[in-house]
């Protein structure tokens, strides 16, 4: 009996042992998760940030950061192509709130981590006429302009602070202290308020003809979106204003909850390179992004 006895239990002691390590052997079992601190997650917002602020300011002032407030662009580039638009007294009135709430944002964020000096920004005719192209699948002739009236300047601010908001909405959750948790949701709170704003201008137009293209403003919202989750890759996480003939209305884009979408910083840049890819800049960033998650990615 003692040799079938030692034999039964080195039997199982061997078996037990091979279960112990086969996920050693397996590498997708331990497959290294990437994490970003608190810091790096506040400061990859300024990337958006410094974006929309140059957008507004430009958009109804005609001058940007480096006039209004040239200590927060730490002397980095001037944004390409950013011009004074066309618009009339009330959107060019909320617009340019607009442009100052964003340079709050960034003196909040900067008064909570070092950051990083504005990156070069391309807000010219041409970066957003491809990215209406991209959306629409060929070249919609003319080329879009957004400074040429105040319809193509919504519909180019409709192009951006959704997908910072997104944004906040993903890293909240992954923030470790109650300082950086109360600082992102009091910048998704105006960032949201933005977006709805710019959604109900355009839902009021909703039904009007893009002149000369002779396409409504809720199709130019729904290929704008459509394009922004083809390049993220994530699936359905952006909405126009009409998604459906059964319920046209969609005024505040949510999912079946009617909960907002969270977007990580890798969708955000496949996003804004216009690359569909985060270690392809272009688009609005021909360098790329900066900070430490963006430069992450960067070959």
């Amino acid at each position: 009996m003692a040799p079938l006895f030692f034999k039964v239990t080195l039997s199982i002691v061997v078996l037990l042992a091979s279960l112990l390590f086969i996920p050693i052997s397996c590498s997708h079992v331990f497959t290294p998760i990437q994490t970003f601190s608190d810091v790096d997650l506040l400061e990859f917002p300024l990337n958006l940030e410094y974006l929309e602020a140059e957008l507004f300011l430009y958009g109804t002032l005609g001058h940007g950061l480096d006039e209004v407030a040239p200590e927060l662009a730490e002397g980095g580039p001037p944004p390409i192509g950013a011009k004074l638009a066309i618009l009339g007294p009330l959107v060019k009135d909320i617009i340019f709130q607009f442009g100052m709430q964003e340079v709050g944002h960034l003196r909040a964020i900067k008064k909570t981590v070092r950051g990083f000096p504005r990156p070069l920004l391309d807000l010219s005719k041409s970066s957003f006429a491809k990215v209406m192209d991209s959306a629409f699948g060929n070249p919609l002739h003319p080329p879009f302009d957004p400074y040429e009236n105040e319809i193509n300047f919504l519909l180019a601010s409709y192009v951006i602070p959704y997908v910072g908001l997104t944004g906040y909405v993903g890293a909240n959750p992954l923030l470790q202290n109650a300082t950086s948790r109360k600082l992102v949701a009091g910048l998704l709170g105006v960032e949201s308020g933005q977006d709805a704003i710019l959604r109900g201008l355009l839902y009021e137009r909703r039904a009007w003809k893009v002149h000369p293209y002779g396409v409504s403003v809720a199709e130019f919202t729904n290929r704008i979106s459509w394009l922004r989750n083809k390049l993220g890759k994530e699936g359905i996480k952006d909405e126009g204003l009409v998604v459906n003939s059964s319920y046209p209305g969609n005024i505040l884009a949510g999912d079946e909850y009617s909960l907002s979408y969270p977007r990580t910083p890798k969708e955000i840049l496949s996003i804004v390179y216009g690359s569909g890819n985060e270690s392809v800049p272009g688009g609005f960033y021909p360098h790329g992004g900066d900070g430490h998650i963006a430069r992450s990615y960067l070959p």
